[in-house]
């Protein structure tokens, strides 16, 4: 038989009951307290570590200025356009005067999720002329990178005459695999 609780003891067992919920509370907060005190330090810890490693902007901007900028490769017949242009550009910006580009080909690499496209070029120039497409080339963003370069003079006139050079130039660019998407290149 239950017997009616007094008063008093409805009392402490509820006493009980709060005390019981704030000792699970308090050590259940006490441990997530002491844990954001340990991020938070570790935090405090890594952003002073990033501090000494902060690069100053004009450096950082003279270092981005010679890393040489690349787009993720097209299928091979948006590609040649796009390489096919922008190089004439180059050339015709340096003062390179050249004949009609063509397009070798590409080579299949194993391994890899895209081909290699090669582009010649033949013309004429001075070698100041060559030189300055050579540095800007780093700005194209299509190109990988120049596979020959055939520089040829006239030896029957003296030294000192010789300022026209004829150049055979063969470039390469990358061609993205119809099988293969942009995003699985990194790109969009």
């Amino acid at each position: 038989m239950a017997r009616k609780l007094t008063q008093r003891e409805v009392r402490i067992l509820i006493f009980g009951g709060v005390s019981a919920l704030v000792i699970v509370a308090l050590h259940f907060g006490l441990k997530g307290l002491d844990r954001w005190g340990e991020v938070r330090a570790s935090l405090k810890a890594a952003r002073r570590q990033l501090e000494t490693v902060t690069v100053d902007p004009v450096k950082q901007a003279a270092l981005l200025s010679i890393v040489p900028v690349a787009e993720v490769p097209e299928l091979e017949e948006k590609q040649q356009f796009l390489v096919r242009d922008r190089l004439y550009e180059q050339l015709k910006k340096a003062g390179v005067k050249t004949e009609p580009l063509a397009i070798l080909g590409t080579k299949k690499k194993l391994g890899l999720p895209y081909d290699v496209m090669r582009v010649k070029c033949s013309g004429k120039c001075e070698l100041p002329q060559l030189l300055d497409f050579l540095a800007a080339s780093s700005e194209n963003p299509h190109l990988v990178g120049i596979e020959e370069l055939r520089i040829r003079c006239d030896t029957k006139e003296p030294p000192e005459k010789r300022k026209q050079i004829e150049i055979d130039l063969v470039v390469s660019a990358f061609v993205r695999r119809p099988s293969i998407k942009p995003t699985a290149l990194g790109g969009k």
